[in-house]
């Protein structure tokens, strides 16, 4: 008899159905065989002793006379199979097949890892795999039940939440009925970080600038001397970003549940990555035998955080220069490619020198002393240089009395990203770094005056023809944030503040 029952090899966003037959059949005389076939990985191939045992733990099986021989196959057999979140599936095959059930579970998708006492343990990828089995019609979901809360995001799945092996074989059975998980929802409110904008003393250009940032999602660099409060602003990020859709917010956290990163929880906040400035070129961007999401990609949507940015391998630094153009990853390998989207805002920070300086122009010092760490490409791509100087003790041992800072940036960030939303949903953007030229000569109305000072601006500063596009995006946020239709020169003169000279 065989048996076939349904899975899902996950990838970032969604994966792909897996279709799990299993022939089982008894012979007097030869060895026992219990044999996966279908491009399956380590962790798959070590499948058998985990179902066999788990299954004879649990009491399911019944005794049989003579050899047993099974054959597992997993299809399509093209396709890299890899993970433990098959053993569910693939017991529940072997189960029916062995057991002769005339039972019907064509309709759901089994995701789960096995113990040896046949408890199901949590598996990573259940909130990707949870997208591929609705898209693909399917109407039921069997999940350990630690993964329940992240598959009943996705509407329109039944989700049975199991915690063990014998809880499924009941369930296909009839006899006792799983618990059917409640549609999980989505809290929208603001991060509650520990650090706020208020903590900050001083560095108002530098909050202004990191402000413009958020309400475009603009790339910024934080130069200044150590200890002035680059990183303080940079953490203070999150308490002022906006939350995400739910679309988003789901993008996200199919991503991190692929990654097996969803530690956070179920949340609309956007993410923030700041890995070490050790991480190699392939913990940045992704990569391996079986590509994996990288930092740039887990910071989705949210930002990417690269403190001592010039320390960083001068290879890994270069690899952000598709990520920060194209906002996707490609990872190409000898049989496939796979992309990875990383819609993110880079935030940097650095010291003008390795012994930091007094003076002012930090943004010239650095260039000076990391010329041959940070290539140009990656400078064009910057569109905001922020300086956080030293402050006197003076003014920081004041009281403190700038309070209300972070609630006052959070609304004005807020409904200049409600502006934008409205200006390009058409294209399918949500902030204005997003837009390409195409885009800018659509939806931008520049006057002749406006556009003039742009041209002899940017002639006077040898801008790209990138950095040109930059400066226009940028001059539309602060217009967005002082609620304008249009540029004015004032915006235009402000974002030529935040260029590097």
């Amino acid at each position: 008899m065989i048996a076939r029952t349904h899975t899902v090899q996950p990838n970032a966003l969604d994966g792909t159905i897996v279709t799990v037959e299993a022939d089982f059949m008894t012979v007097k005389n030869g060895p026992g065989i219990f044999s996966i076939v279908g491009l399956a990985g380590k962790a798959i191939d070590e499948a058998s002793d985990r179902v066999l045992t788990a299954l004879r733990n649990s009491k399911l099986l019944t005794p049989k006379e003579g050899t047993i021989r099974a054959i597992i196959s997993l299809a399509p057999a093209a396709l890299k199979k890899d993970g433990s979140l098959f053993d569910l599936a693939i017991a529940v095959a072997y189960f029916i097949a062995r057991e002769g059930l005339t039972v019907e579970v064509s309709d759901t998708v089994f995701l789960g890892e096995l113990s040896l006492d046949g408890t199901l343990r949590e598996v990573r990828g259940v909130l990707p795999a949870a997208v591929a089995a609705k898209k693909a019609g399917y109407t039921k979901i069997i999940v350990p039940q630690g993964n329940a809360a992240e598959a009943a995001l996705v509407e329109g799945l039944t989700v049975y939440a199991a915690q063990s092996l014998v809880e499924v074989a009941q369930h296909i059975k009839g006899t006792v009925m799983l618990p059917v998980m409640p549609r999980t929802t989505i809290d929208d409110t603001y991060a509650s970080t520990v650090t706020m904008l208020e903590d900050v003393r001083g560095q108002e250009t530098a909050k202004r600038g990191l402000i413009i940032a958020a309400a475009g999602k603009h790339n910024a660099i934080l130069v200044g001397p150590p200890g002035t409060g680059k990183t303080m602003l940079a953490r203070a990020l999150p308490g002022i970003l906006p939350a995400l859709s739910l679309d988003e917010a789901l993008e996200v956290m199919a991503i991190h549940s692929y990654a097996g990163t969803l530690s956070g929880g179920i949340t609309a906040t956007p993410p923030f990555r700041s890995p070490h400035h050790s991480a190699s070129h392939v913990a940045l961007v992704g990569g391996g035998s079986i590509p994996r999401p990288g930092e740039v990609t887990l910071a989705h949507r949210g930002v990417l955080f690269m403190d001592e940015f010039p320390e960083f391998d001068r290879r890994t630094i270069d690899s952000l220069r598709q990520p920060l153009e194209d906002r996707i990853v490609t990872i190409a390998r000898a049989q496939s490619s796979v992309q990875f989207p990383a819609n993110i805002m880079m935030i940097a920070a650095m010291n003008p020198s390795r012994g930091g300086s007094d003076g002012d122009n930090y943004a010239e010092q650095m260039l000076e002393t990391y010329k041959n760490k940070v290539s140009g490409p990656i400078l064009d791509r910057i569109d905001l240089w922020l300086s956080v100087p030293h402050i006197s003790h003076e003014d920081l041992a004041k009281i403190n009395t700038q309070r209300g800072e972070t609630e006052r940036a959070r609304d004005l960030i807020k409904a200049a990203r409600a502006r934008q939303r409205e200006r390009l949903k058409k294209h399918g953007l949500t902030a204005n770094a997003e837009m390409t030229a195409r885009v800018i000569d659509e939806v931008i109305e520049l006057s002749d005056s406006v556009r003039t000072l742009l041209i002899k601006s940017a002639e006077r500063l040898k801008l790209s023809p990138r950095s040109y596009h930059r400066l226009v995006k940028t001059s539309r946020t602060i217009a967005d944030l002082e609620g304008s239709d249009d540029i004015k020169e004032s915006h235009i003169l402000e974002a030529l503040q935040y260029r590097v000279q």
